[in-house]
């Protein structure tokens, strides 16, 4: 037998101690620190995962980074194994095999996503370079992000809530987010790749009486139509009286080049957002 055989056989022997361990139901990875299962877990997380949660697992479209140590619905193996099992309820996380693709994984090829999640993951992230106290000044006043963004219950309601968005995203999107905002809004992605759900594709009407009215559709069936505006006041219409409904995947947040916020202020900024993380 030659050598690449023998490997072949040892790894199918040792899949199927794993497998046998996972049908008795336990809860640890029977790959863990395995690096040939982190292998096939990354091809299992490219088909299944990356759809949402970006190639390398570091975030992107609606799927929070997955590569920091600290995961919003629970950090162990367990917990991811569940997470993945069940998905998340009132999330746009699904249950496995859920998602339309397929009759879902077995559970051996979710532990082996969890085993690449593991040998990506980023222990101790860098220390930020900007200003939290600053990042907060500039929040609240100059920068205007609190005039739409809340964060632990305060601001306002026209963007996304803000206020653990530095556990699901990372630096560079959220740095991405600020200087070109419409990107993950853009035609031709499906809902589940936009950055956001649906509540924050822009729309402008024209109402019965003339006025137009420009905002974020807050809920919408085939005949009526709820919107906020751009002083959070919100509407509702019934479609058929409106005069002209038109919208956009172009973000109301309007796009903050270094001329109008410098890279310093943005980190910052965003040193302010990772704060409220760690809080």
């Amino acid at each position: 037998m030659t050598n690449a055989g023998r490997w072949s056989l040892l790894y199918f022997s040792l899949s199927m101690f794993a497998l046998a361990n996972v049908a008795t139901g336990q809860e640890s990875n029977p790959f863990a620190g395995d690096s040939k299962a982190a292998r096939a877990g990354e091809y299992e997380f490219r088909i299944n995962c990356a759809f949402c949660h970006g190639l390398g697992a570091r975030g992107g479209g609606r799927g929070p980074d997955l590569s920091k140590a600290v995961k919003r619905h629970g950090s162990s193996d367990a917990d991811i194994f569940h997470t993945i099992s069940g998905g998340v309820a009132g999330t746009a996380m699904p249950a496995n095999g859920t998602n339309g693709q397929g009759v879902g994984m077995t559970d051996a090829e979710i532990w082996q996503i969890i085993t690449y999640l593991r040998s990506i993951e980023v222990k101790a992230p860098a220390a930020s370079s900007g200003s939290a106290a600053h990042g907060k000044q500039l929040f609240e006043g100059d920068a205007s992000c609190s005039n739409c963004h809340m964060v632990n219950g305060k601001g306002g309601r026209l963007g996304p809530d803000l206020s653990g968005v530095s556990i699901s995203r990372t630096t560079s999107a959220l740095s991405e987010s600020v200087r070109n905002p419409s990107q993950h809004l853009a035609w031709g992605l499906t809902e589940a790749t936009k950055e956001f759900a649906q509540e924050y594709r822009s729309v402008t009407v024209v109402a019965e009486d003339g006025k137009q009215i420009k905002g974020v559709t807050l809920n919408e069936d085939q005949f009526t139509v709820q919107i906020m505006d751009m002083a959070q006041g919100i509407h509702s219409f019934d479609k058929s009286k409106l005069r002209s409904f038109r919208e956009t995947r172009e973000s109301l947040m309007p796009a903050y080049s270094e001329k109008d916020l410098s890279e310093q202020d943005l980190k910052d900024i965003l040193a302010y957002l990772a704060s409220l993380g760690a809080e």
